[in-house]
Parts: C-alpha cells; sequence; structure tokens
C-alpha cells in the first residue's frame, strides 16, 4: 500500500536557533525584528510554542508580538543557515529514501510502499527519532494514502507528534475540522463557505450548497470528494524545490530608485549563498516590490540556461528593478516598503557543471 508521509519541521527558524544556542531551550524565543533596538515594521518570522502560548504567531506584527510576550528572546533572522540546515534535512532523508520530494523550506514528503498503517506510523517515528537525534529538530509527520490528507494530518500533529490516517478513516478524521485546513482555502473561499453555512469539512458529504459551486466551480466538486474521504491528489510535479527568494521589510519606505538598487546586493548574496549551500541551479529571476500601500506587483527573467552563482542574478535584478520603477513612476508614485528577490526553475547542480557568470540577455519588455 502506498503511503505519503508528509514531514513538517516544527518552528523551524527557532528550531535552528536552538541548535547554536541550547541554552534558550524552554523559553519563548522569537526570530525576527527585534522592536526593542528600534522603530520597526516588521513581522513575526517564527516563534517557539512557548511563545505562542501567549498568542504570538508568525506573521505577526513584531511590536505587537512584543507587548503579547514581553519576557520574550529575540533573534535575528539568519537565512543562509536556514537553507544550508533544509539541506541537511534533505541529504539525510535520501540518503535513506529514493522518494522524497521538498515541498519548502521546512516541509517534505516520503512515499513509501507499507503493508498497513502500523507500518507506516512505526516508519514515521523513525524518521522524527533520526532527525532529532542526528540534526536535533523536531518534527511533526502526517501519515496518509492522500498528500493532501497527510499534509492536513501534519498540521493536527503539531508539536513533535504523528497522526495517521488510512483511507477508510479519512472522511471520519477530516469531518469535524474547519474548512480553513484544506491547502487552496484562503480567506476568500473560506467566507465563500461559511456565507452558504458550511464552517466543517463534514457539512460537505451530502453535496455543496448552489451558491457554492457557482462561486468555486470545480474546486467545490473536490471539496466534496475529499469531505467524502476520495480526496483529489493534484499530479506530482518533478521531484525538487520550485522556487526560493529572499526578501526585506523596511523600517523606512523607499523613495528613490538608488536607494532600492542598493538594496538589491545583500539580498542576491543571501539567496545564492542559500543555493550554493543546496546545490541548485537556476534559469528564472524574479524581483517583487510591495508599494507603501500593500498592493505587490512583479516581473521575471528567464534566462537561456541554468546559472549557478549571483551572476546572474546582478545582471537581471537591478533591470527588472528598474522596468518595475519606471512603470510605477509614470502614475502612482508610490514607495517600497518590501524588496524581493527571487529564483525559480531550479534544479541540482550537475557534478562538474561549471560556473556560469556570463552576463545574461536583457529582460524582455
Amino acid at each position: 500500500m502506498r503511503w505519503i508521509l508528509w514531514i513538517d519541521l516544527d518552528a523551524y527558524y527557532v528550531s535552528c536557533e536552538l541548535r547554536d544556542k541550547p541554552e534558550l531551550r524552554g523559553r519563548p524565543v522569537i526570530v525576527g525584528p527585534d522592536p526593542t533596538r528600534g522603530p520597526t515594521r516588521g513581522v513575526v518570522l517564527s516563534a517557539s510554542y512557548e511563545a505562542r502560548k501567549f498568542g504570538v504567531r508568525s506573521a505577526l506584527p513584531v511590536v505587537r508580538a512584543a507587548r503579547m510576550c514581553p519576557e520574550a528572546t529575540w533573534l535575528p533572522a539568519d537565512f543562509p543557515k536556514y537553507e544550508r540546515v533544509a539541506g541537511e534535512v534533505r541529504q539525510l532523508l535520501r540518503a535513506q529514501y529514493p522518494r522524497v520530494v521538498p515541498r519548502s523550506i521546512d516541509e517534505a514528503t516520503i512515499d513509501l510502499d507499507l503493508p498497513d498503517p502500523e507500518a507506516a506510523e512505526s516508519e514515521a517515528r523513525a524518521i522524527q527519532r533520526e532527525l532529532r537525534e542526528r540534526l536535533d529538530l523536531p518534527a511533526s509527520i502526517g501519515v496518509s494514502p492522500s498528500a493532501i490528507v497527510a499534509k492536513i494530518a501534519s498540521d493536527r500533529a503539531k508539536p513533535a507528534g504523528v497522526v495517521v490516517v488510512a483511507s477508510e478513516h479519512i472522511a471520519e478524521f477530516l469531518a469535524p475540522l474547519p474548512v480553513r485546513v484544506v491547502p487552496g482555502v484562503g480567506p476568500k473561499t473560506e467566507a465563500t463557505l461559511r456565507a452558504s453555512g458550511v464552517e466543517t469539512l463534514g457539512q460537505l458529504v451530502k453535496g455543496a450548497p448552489p451558491a457554492i459551486e457557482r462561486s468555486l466551480g470545480g474546486f467545490a466538486s473536490e471539496l466534496v470528494a475529499l469531505a467524502r474521504g476520495h480526496p483529489h491528489d493534484p499530479i506530482e510535479e518533478e521531484p525538487g524545490p520550485r522556487s526560493r527568494s529572499v526578501d526585506r521589510t523596511f523600517v523606512e519606505d523607499l523613495s528613490e530608485l538608488a536607494q532600492a538598487d542598493a538594496e538589491l546586493s545583500p539580498l542576491i548574496e543571501a539567496l545564492a549563498d542559500g543555493l550554493a549551500h543546496e546545490g541548485l541551479s537556476y534559469q528564472t529571476v524574479r524581483i517583487s516590490v510591495r508599494w507603501d500601500d500593500f498592493q505587490r506587483v512583479q516581473r521575471g527573467h528567464t534566462l537561456p540556461a541554468a546559472h549557478f552563482g549571483p551572476g546572474a542574478m546582478r545582471a537581471v535584478a537591478p533591470r527588472l528593478l528598474s522596468q518595475l520603477w519606471d512603470e510605477e513612476h509614470q502614475g502612482r508614485r508610490r514607495r517600497v516598503r518590501l524588496l524581493s528577490v527571487g529564483v525559480e526553475r531550479l534544479r541540482p547542480r550537475a557534478k562538474g557543471q561549471r560556473l556560469l557568470e556570463e552576463s545574461p540577455s536583457a529582460p524582455e519588455d
């Protein structure tokens, strides 16, 4: 029988920091810009479970988090470290299992053929022990024949637990859960479902109300099938990460192109360092800007061949930023609140692959 083990590293950024600072274990720890060091509009990137008891969550403004948990220890983010540790996790898993798919920096799935739920749970607990003993990282694992259900189960397993959902128990497991636990159900979809009186997955077993079918189209039938215990798992893409990015939120909005351009270099270096630790090359470079009204825009350019190292990013990113800036300043002239550099079309760097540092062609309009 095929089983999917969805591995979710608990409070990942905090867990990476605690490997180096074990004296902080058991204390409320928050990774993010320290609001006590000066004005900031940053948000919480990760919080220990001791901090979460005070209501602190990821994406919470740090000023508010400091009021909720005044005794927290604040640690600055170290993205190259987190990328490096993620590489260690993937290396550990791939050394033992042939079918490992990274889902994000702190999540991965393993596809195994096992005889029964007991064997699947035993395998999941063995993986937990390996991650804890060899890498000092706690993990929660959801196990099911369905990837979607395994993902939901991993959330229910937190912290550091294992939840196994066999095929015949999927509907029973999902029935009491809020619709928001389903990947793809965001605030707008949740509001649409609630407007028709649907708050839990169990309420969809008899079918979706007409208003939901009109609003959600084919997704409504997928939700119904899931609620009935027959999930439509999407076709898996080629194993491997889909994208990587590094961003920065500024204390004061940037009003000049030269200011924004100067911020590109440290972002590019951090991103290139993380890719190097993972042994990944890239073919698409992307720039994203969040303006002072919180609207986000982006522009990307795909290169003729895969590149490894910061050279292609250094050549392409400033031109993409300049294009975005020119388009903006033909009209509204908003200021920059957040700047992000990302890469896509990732693939493992081939053994002996030469470092491509030549200047790529200019981005297309």
